[in-house]
């Protein structure tokens, strides 16, 4: 059985909008390493609807992003420094984009004044390809024909007349180990 290593992740930056960008890009490759492919898109559209909203509201610009892997589920976490900043006071439909693209969310305060949103992505399995079955190899008895089947042009051509009408003649006659009868005359080939 495979176990899974929790991860952590933790960033604290001053929001501007050239720094929006760079940290989508930091939590994409984060996301990546930890092999949550599938996680990015929707994870990067929401801390960036938040980062945003404290961009453009918060006077306190400095904030916290933090990440956790329980294996199952991936939390996100972006706190700020500002007590009147409040979650009406964001961007419209800001929370009612997360809580669309998330399993789920909410917002709890700090006790330095500041507050707390988070949400949460549940890793979805993977889709496999479906197992297609496959023929299965031949055995060796129809992979290769018995060599008393196969047709010898090369030898057929060069024997002399007389020893393939005796050979044929003579070939209900092969006693019970399949052996041909033993004949007087030798040809050299």
């Amino acid at each position: 059985m495979k176990t899974v290593v929790s991860c952590y992740y933790h960033l604290d930056i001053e929001v501007s909008p050239e720094r929006v960008a760079q940290v989508r890009r930091i939590l994409a490759a984060h996301l990546r390493y930890w092999n949550l492919e599938d996680l990015v898109e929707p994870v990067c559209q929401c801390t960036e609807v938040l980062l945003h909203a404290i961009d453009e509201h918060a006077a306190d610009k400095n904030t916290t992003i933090e990440m956790w892997w329980t294996g199952q589920h991936l939390i996100t976490a972006v706190s700020d420094n500002d007590a009147d900043l409040h979650p009406k006071y964001s961007q419209p439909g800001c929370l009612a984009h997360i809580a669309a693209v998330s399993d789920g969310w909410g917002c709890c305060a700090r006790g330095t004044g500041g507050k707390i949103i988070w949400f949460s992505r549940r890793a979805r399995a993977l889709e496999r390809a479906p197992l297609v079955p496959t023929a299965p190899a031949p055995d060796l008895r129809e992979a290769r024909q018995v060599p008393r089947e196969e047709p010898v042009p090369a030898l057929a051509a060069s024997a002399p007349a007389i020893i393939l009408t005796g050979a044929s003649a003579d070939a209900h006659s092969w006693d019970k180990g399949g052996s041909p009868p033993r004949t007087g005359a030798r040809t050299s080939v």
